[in-house]
């Protein structure tokens, strides 16, 4: 089982640092649009959709990583002061009764969602008309590598149970 949890943060380990330099691309994306506001007086058609679309993109894509890293947001105030063990509970109480249930619900509906999108060739309005689809083709893909980066975690959280601590935790 360890070796799932490793290859599943090496999955997402990679996929964050490929898709984290892109935030570079919706600046200067943002660049352009300020710098054709003042000096062409008019910003462009098609750059708030794009820029919208890129740190969505990105936001979605980087969760999964977030999540390796332990970055998310987590009540832990109680959780520091319960022993190792403790924390496993936690963590396998919390995943199976509150975050699975979250997380198939999302895979679910994404994929609803980009599937009407894609039937529908789904367009931004407007003078540039901008795909929807791979917007929403993200929600799945992120909800997916989030699912993986939970089954991780409860891996370790049972081996920890077990006696038997993950290596490369990144706690």
């Amino acid at each position: 089982m360890n070796n799932i949890a490793k290859a599943i943060d090496c999955l997402n380990e990679w996929f964050g640092r490929l898709i984290a330099p892109l935030i570079a691309v919706i600046t200067m994306v943002v660049v352009y649009d300020i710098a054709s506001r003042f000096f062409i007086g008019r910003p462009s058609d098609w750059a708030f959709d794009v820029t919208t679309m890129l740190f969505g993109t990105h936001f979605m894509l980087l969760a999964a990583y977030g999540l390796r890293h332990h970055a998310h947001v987590e009540v832990d105030v109680l959780k520091r002061l319960l022993s190792r063990r403790g924390r496993a509970w936690i963590d396998i109480l919390g995943y199976l009764i509150f975050f699975t249930p979250f997380i198939v619900m999302f895979l679910a509906y994404s994929w609803k969602f980009f599937e009407r999108s894609w039937s529908r060739s789904e367009s931004t309005y407007g003078i540039v008309s901008i795909p929807v689809y791979p917007v929403k083709a993200v929600l799945v893909i992120a909800a997916v590598l989030i699912l993986l980066q939970a089954i991780a975690i409860v891996i370790r959280a049972i081996n920890e149970l077990r006696g038997t601590p993950a290596e490369g935790d990144v706690r």
